[in-house]
């Protein structure tokens, strides 16, 4: 399979080119508490959930890029998904550390929900679709499954910049008792979500996707990710004496009230977004929100003092 080359619209080809590149932070979450929004345990657990499902999906990301990658034409289109790959890596050591050190400092046990994650990302979307056998019928769809795994991506990146875009702007995640180190971890992971919103899009419709591709998968994939993120939090909640049992929807919906996770209604809206005949993921979000929060995150700033050069966004 042959690459076309990247289309994009004369406005954004005429635009400058906004580089990605990797922002090698470190976070210290050895003070952190699990409940890391102190008046909301519900919302602290249902976003560490993050933390369980986030290191095999984001490596499952790269591998899947890096199997596309050598195909591509287009120089600007090779910036992009090789400065995402460079982002994704270092999301997902980020939360790794964070499963390995902070998660398993306060006793949560994550052995299930890595085992899932696994199978997923391990099995059913690995090289040979849903697990099937590799012989000759399966490898005869390596070019048609490769590009359904990046529509999959696509899908998923629509939510990781709503999540990302609310993440950053949310008010009531100022509030001064929320865990700083925390916090800043999910906004600047969030930020770089806004910043790199576009590649998984405009990839897939570069290797010949449709729309329609796109939305088929985002009918899968919205419900896989909510039902993964309600089967992690409930199991850590579980543990807990001090949450009160509940349903999944009704902790998000009373955090969505009190703005510690996005509503309902706006994750029900931007789910509806992805269907619209014209959606590209330049409106979710501009570029200067993500800029704005690096100029002033403690670890992307100690990143840059750091290495300098690694930690600029760079026109080219």
């Amino acid at each position: 399979m042959t690459l076309a080359t990247h289309t994009s619209t004369a406005l954004k080809s005429a635009a400058p080119h906004h580089k990605l590149l990797p922002r090698r932070v470190r976070f210290d979450l050895t003070q952190s508490p699990l409940h890391w929004i102190p008046h909301d345990p519900e919302a602290s657990y249902i976003i560490n959930s993050i933390h369980l499902l986030l290191p095999a999906g984001e490596f499952w990301f790269c591998r899947v890029y890096n199997k596309v990658l050598p195909q591509i034409k287009d120089e600007r289109l090779r910036s992009d998904v090789q400065g995402f790959i460079r982002q994704e890596a270092i999301h997902a050591r980020s939360h790794e550390t964070a499963l390995e050190d902070y998660l398993s400092a306060h006793g949560v046990r994550t052995a299930e929900m890595l085992q899932l994650a696994s199978l997923i990302f391990d099995n059913l979307l690995a090289d040979r679709p849903l697990g099937m056998p590799d012989n000759f019928m399966t490898r005869r769809l390596d070019g048609w499954w490769l590009r359904q795994r990046v529509g999959i991506i696509a899908a998923i990146e629509h939510f990781t910049c709503v999540f990302g875009k609310w993440v950053v702007e949310s008010e009531a995640l100022n509030a001064p008792n929320i865990d700083p180190a925390m916090l800043d971890l999910f906004r600047w992971h969030g930020a770089e979500e806004v910043e790199h919103r576009n590649v998984a899009h405009e990839l897939h419709e570069a290797i010949g996707g449709t729309a329609r591709e796109r939305q088929a998968w985002a009918l899968v994939v919205f419900p896989a990710l909510f039902g993964l993120l309600a089967l992690g939090s409930n199991q850590m909640m579980r543990r807990d004496p001090g949450v009160a049992p509940d349903s999944f929807f009704r902790r998000w919906w009373r955090s969505g009230k009190t703005g510690t996770l996005p509503s309902i209604e706006s994750v029900l809206a931007a789910g509806l977004r992805y269907f619209e005949p014209d959606y590209h993921p330049d409106s979710e979000a501009p570029l200067e929100l993500a800029l704005a929060y690096f100029a002033k995150s403690p670890a992307v700033q100690a990143a840059m003092a750091r290495e300098p050069v690694q930690g600029k966004s760079v026109a080219a």
